[in-house]
């Protein structure tokens, strides 16, 4: 029994790097003198534990699927790629933490902390195996989200972000357990590969039953991933939020709540049965719903924060429909969109909070002639935002057709439509702001001065992959495709 959990742990150390970590963490801040410095060298050993981390799960992706703790947690390539972008998206929040005004000094490192949480939260959803343990992971990633949205004490905004979190947090985490607790009556058990077979076995009024139960559950992973209609808490959280926080919100949850989706969706529907088609064809309403919703909202922003809100909500509504593909390609192409999409993200609010740092406001206003104060900045987020749209040559264009792809190659050409509007619909608005940076008129000769060479280097970096991905997007499609779950 002693050698067997060894083992166990030998496919869970990216999870135990971060947990030491984040323990570490927690009694070196305790300890920590109330210097920049001290608070500098805290924030670089969390980012070479969790780049420690990130060599492990790179170690992990193409080993063998394993399910580990009496089948509560699946290590598969699927998760590993997931536990990647999470971990690459942890670092970009990190580090942009220690670069920005919005995260006040003494709160550095406790940002750290917090981040660090929410991704032990999100690696765990990631690989539930069970609804126990999905639970938790949606819990652990939750409680601490709630705490990062309020982190500028100071400011009422900030407060009402982590209230209004809480609060639909708190509602939909309610409903999700009465749904788990409802299967539970129902089948009998929380293990996924048990409940199987005896989701065949109904019929009638208990499979009735059991699709309302699994419509309960699906809130707690669709309040995460903020689709129509659990996405209203959304814009606001992200606005008030610093936009470190926001940066981290718009990466690590959704990326764990998609996961969880993913998993679920393959596991439960993916046969001919009424389940199937019922489960299918609320994702499709949902994934509808969720992309009109985010894109025509984002139109008359006038903060950038929020406008980025909407835009990711556009986004995971696109996501969704790797799910209602119930293949592997469906699957290889969610996970290629969100290592894109990751990219993206950090781009634009890397940029977004260096002039917020300046100006005190994400407004568009900030953005006026930016090509005049900094072109390599202006040039560099145009370019993003050409990406987000879906445009060539970009890796964002590469992102969005193969999810159009295996939709149509499903023969889903109503929901490929409403993709294809709401992609031009998102056009607009990225141009828009665009427009702004290239042709708006400069308020005063006021140069950007907070873009330090770390950042530049830092933004640039990043971009290469947002640029070269979507011509030499093969290596990167592979890896995705390799990307499998392990479902036995």
């Amino acid at each position: 029994m002693i050698q067997q959990l060894f083992n166990f742990l030998g496919y869970y150390i990216p999870e135990l790097v971060c947990i030491v970590l984040m323990t570490t963490l927690l009694m070196a801040e305790a300890a920590v003198k109330d210097e920049h410095g001290s608070r500098s060298k805290i924030v670089g050993y969390a980012m070479a534990m969790l780049s420690l981390c990130l060599f492990f799960l790179f170690q992990n992706l193409g080993e063998a699927p394993v399910h580990i703790f009496h089948n509560a947690i699946t290590i598969d390539n699927f998760s590993t790629l997931v536990k990647i972008i999470m971990v690459l998206g942890t670092m970009g929040a990190v580090f942009l933490s220690f670069n920005s005004k919005d995260i006040y000094t003494n709160l550095k490192s406790e940002f750290a902390i917090m981040a660090v949480g929410v991704l032990i939260g999100g690696m765990l959803l990631a690989s539930a195996n069970n609804m126990l343990t999905l639970y938790l992971g949606i819990e652990t990633l939750s409680i601490l989200s709630y705490v990062m949205a309020s982190f500028k004490r100071d400011e009422s905004t900030s407060t009402e972000a982590g209230m209004k979190y809480a609060l639909y947090g708190g509602l939909t985490a309610g409903v999700m357990l009465f749904g788990i607790s409802h299967l539970y009556g129902m089948l009998g058990t929380i293990q996924f590969i048990d409940m199987i077979p005896k989701l065949a076995a109904l019929e009638g009024a208990n499979l009735a039953i059991v699709m309302i139960s699994f419509l309960l559950f699906f809130a707690g992973i669709g309040y995460k991933i903020s689709v129509f209609p659990f996405h209203m808490w959304s814009p606001d959280v992200y606005q008030g939020s610093p936009i470190p926080v926001t940066l981290f919100f718009s990466i690590v949850p959704k990326m764990a709540g998609l996961a969880a989706l993913v998993r679920v969706s393959f596991i439960f529907f993916n046969s001919n049965s009424i389940l199937n088609v019922t489960w299918i064809g609320l994702m499709l309403v949902i994934s509808a719903m969720t992309m009109t919703v985010g894109n025509v909202t984002a139109i008359g922003q006038s903060s950038v924060k929020r406008l980025l809100a909407f835009s990711s909500i556009g986004h995971v509504g696109m996501m969704i429909l790797g799910v209602v593909t119930l293949n592997e390609q469906g699957v290889s192409a969610i996970l290629f969109y969100g290592v894109v999409y990751m990219f993206m993200t950090m781009i634009a609010f890397y940029i977004t909070s260096q002039l917020s740092d300046m100006y005190g406001t994400d407004s568009y206003d900030v953005f006026k002639g930016l090509i005049y104060k900094h072109p390599t900045m202006a040039l560099i987020m145009a370019s993003v935002l050409f990406s987000l749209a879906g445009m060539p040559p970009f890796s964002g264009f590469v992102a969005k057709f193969n999810i159009f792809s295996v939709v149509i190659e499903k023969k889903l050409y109503g929901i490929a439509l409403v993709a294809g509007i709401n992609s031009v619909i998102a056009l607009y608005y990225y141009m828009k702001l665009a427009k702004t940076m290239i042709f708006g008129q400069a308020d005063g000769e006021v140069k950007v001065t907070g873009f330090t060479p770390m950042t530049q280097a830092v933004v640039i970096a990043m971009f290469v992959p947002v640029l070269f991905l979507g011509i030499f997007w093969e290596k990167l499609m592979e890896i995705s495709s390799n990307a499998t779950l392990y479902i036995k």
